[in-house]
């Protein structure tokens, strides 16, 4: 039984949307900084780059140790621990502008990351009710990309405007997600789901389409994050305040669609709306591997932001699929299985990329049908026995 809120204020929705809010004020400085600020004080090329990229899903591939750590602390605190992480990993990266301390202070931050992406999406399916998942989660995206939008604002406005130096910019953004975070630790009561999560690793041969889907995400996704903000900077010589007036675009249309795709989740389906992800998706990257017009390739940044406010679209199938038992295991498992080719991709695509960008995007157009395939194997009213069109309509054994 959950805790019952004390105030209308204290409930776990609020809670989600502000730990939201809180983990991009860190990430989104990172990202926004990181490709000027390696390239610039720390002389990355393509190869430097792909091997932090690398570092930096690490944590994301040993996502699943959070069912051991959940052995000796609940999910909520350990969720306020990771942000904790997060911040502080953030506010050292302009502190060491060399290849070692980029790639430590990049691990340092991305474990406080990871492990709470992992811990958040637990949460959230386990608080939130399944008819109603969607909207929230669109909520919360879309609060998320309004603290994204004020983050990337005030980075414009320090570097260009007001001169600050990247080395304050990391400070500032990873303090203010320590002080969201330190003080909705103190505020809010501990919530506590609505079943007992197993505390051992689930693998299920029923969720195998989950499973796929999540593993062609994080590869194709790994080449978008990590090349295309590149190439802005690389090819069309973008600044740190172009990039920052970009990602600032970015989240404001989040802002405007997210709820938006929580509402058309619910009428049209997951089915559908990941169809019209991936085949968007398609044509982005296919158009991404050819573009020499730097107006161009903003356009298609800012259309690919679009279509990955669908993505989560793939969680609420799960949870209507999963057994509420099975949900904080899973979430481990299913981020350790997104990063098992992001760990490798950055590596090997940085190589790749040194001789010809247009190879990276291509592979990324050929994930992204893949997806796309996988899509209309989705029922059109997932549900327990009922996880793919090839299931039989049964009610699965535990041992499935």
């Amino acid at each position: 039984m959950s805790v019952q809120p004390t105030s209308l204020w204290k409930r776990p929705e609020v809670l989600l949307i502000l730990m939201s809010i809180a983990l991009p004020l860190s990430f989104s400085t990172w990202q926004a900084l990181l490709n000027n600020f390696t390239i610039e004080r720390a002389q990355f090329t393509g190869v430097e780059i792909g091997i932090l990229q690398s570092l930096r899903e690490v944590p994301g591939f040993l996502a699943f140790g959070v069912i051991f750590l959940l052995l000796v602390v609940r999910e909520q605190p350990l969720a306020f621990m990771a942000l904790v992480l997060l911040g502080l990993g953030t506010a050292a990266t302009g502190f060491f502008p060399s290849e070692l301390g980029l790639y430590v202070t990049t691990v340092i931050m991305s474990i406080g990351f990871h492990y709470f992406e992992t811990l958040r999406q637990s949460l959230a399916l386990q608080w939130l009710d399944v008819d109603k998942a969607p909207v929230a989660m669109g909520r919360m995206v879309s609060a998320g990309s309004f603290a994204g939008l004020i983050a990337f604002g005030l980075i414009w406005l320090s570097l260009d405007v007001l001169k600050v130096d990247m080395v304050w910019v990391y400070v500032a953004g990873g303090g203010l997600t320590l002080i969201i975070t330190l003080w909705c630790w103190l505020a809010f009561p501990r919530f506590v789901g609505k079943a007992e999560q197993h505390k051992h690793l689930v693998l299920r041969k029923r969720y195998w389409l989950f499973y796929a889907l999540t593993f062609l995400w994080g590869a194709r996704r790994q080449i978008f994050v990590v090349f295309a903000g590149f190439l802005m900077v690389e090819k069309f010589g973008f600044d740190a305040a172009a990039m920052s007036l970009m990602f600032l675009a970015t989240s404001a249309m989040a802002i405007w669609f997210s709820p938006k795709v929580g509402r058309m989740i619910g009428k049209l389906g997951e089915r559908r709306v990941l169809i019209i992800e991936y085949s968007g998706l398609v044509v982005v990257f296919l158009a991404y591997a050819f573009v020499d017009n730097a107006w161009i390739a903003v356009g298609l940044y800012l259309l690919d932001h679009l279509f990955f406010a669908m993505s989560f679209a793939s969680k609420t199938y799960f949870q209507k699929i999963a057994d509420p038992q099975d949900i904080a295991s899973t979430s481990g498992v299913s981020f350790t299985i997104n990063h098992i080719a992001a760990v490798v991709i950055p590596v090997v695509f940085g190589a790749i990329w040194v001789n010809d960008h247009a190879l990276v995007f291509l592979a990324g157009a050929g994930m992204a049908m893949g997806s796309l395939m996988l899509a209309f194997l989705i029922p059109h009213n997932p549900a327990e026995g009922r996880e793919t069109v090839l299931s039989a309509v049964k009610q699965p054994s535990a041992a499935e």
